[in-house]
């Protein structure tokens, strides 16, 4: 048995013991969110690799600008719970988290801070989620979609040409009918817009070879298992498991993309 499965192991089955029928239900429906859960394979990274996270208040969420506060230094989102996740499992790895996410951020304003919050940090693995503000931010109307693929295009295009070897996570944004979003026209805008990005992104990922997580199909189906507001609140920003999805799916498909290249 390793290191993870000791910690994790145990509680879990006296936990399953207890609960019976109702355990069993979770466990299948957490089955149908992602593959693994906690048991899945681990990422093979290099020893003291960085590891970068870019995107607005999804990715932010209240990350500390003091990076001397080691309480706060990076917030409590998805970040928070991979760094957490493999701190864990593998602290021989000895690896560094950034959260460089800022609220509100569309792929413009990324573009703008992308030397000093990207380059400069010098990442060996870069991951972004962003797009949603796009939407939000466009008084109803459609997105410039040329302008958006041009702006993500050019911070890849400086990151690789930084650094020939960075590896990149890309995932789509996501929305879930959820409060400001019910109503009908409101949600066929932005889930319209929100599938035009998706598609974006996922030809930006086989250009540059990224590993290109689709969250919006991970949260829909999530949304069938169980109501969307469980996953998210507003429509936009998951909730604390909404951001466990997250982190499971993307350890997952990193994991997958490094036993093949690693």
């Amino acid at each position: 048995m390793n290191r993870r499965n000791l910690i994790i192991g145990g509680g879990f089955a006296s936990g399953l013991l207890t609960v019976g029928k109702i355990g069993v239900a979770q466990e299948q429906i957490g089955r149908a969110f992602q593959e693994g859960g906690y048991e899945s394979a681990l990422p093979n990274f290099e020893e003291g690799a960085k590891l970068l996270f870019q995107g607005d208040s999804i990715t932010d969420m209240n990350w500390g600008r003091n990076q001397k506060d080691r309480n706060h230094y990076l917030g409590h989102s998805y970040v928070f719970l991979i760094a957490s996740r493999l701190g864990v499992d593998m602290p021989e790895a000895k690896l560094e988290f950034f959260n460089r996410g800022v609220s509100g951020n569309k792929v413009g304003d990324l573009r703008k801070r992308w030397r000093r919050d990207a380059i400069e940090v010098k990442p060996d693995w870069l991951s972004i989620l962003v797009g949603v503000n796009d939407v939000n931010q466009s008084g109803g109307k459609p997105c410039n979609l040329q302008k958006w693929e041009e702006d993500y295009r050019f911070i890849l295009n400086e990151s690789r040409r930084e650094n020939p070897k960075v590896r990149i996570v890309l995932m789509n944004p996501f929305v879930l009918r959820v409060t400001r979003l019910e109503p009908l026209d409101m949600w066929k805008h932005w889930r319209g817009e929100i599938e035009k990005l998706g598609e974006i992104v996922a030809r930006l990922a086989k250009d540059f070879d990224a590993v290109h997580i689709e969250t919006q199909k991970i949260f829909d189906r999530a949304a069938e298992q169980v109501s969307p507001s469980h996953w998210i609140w507003d429509g936009v920003h998951p909730l604390p498991q909404g951001h466990e999805l997250i982190a499971r799916n993307w350890l997952q498909a990193v994991s997958k993309a490094t036993s093949k290249k690693g």
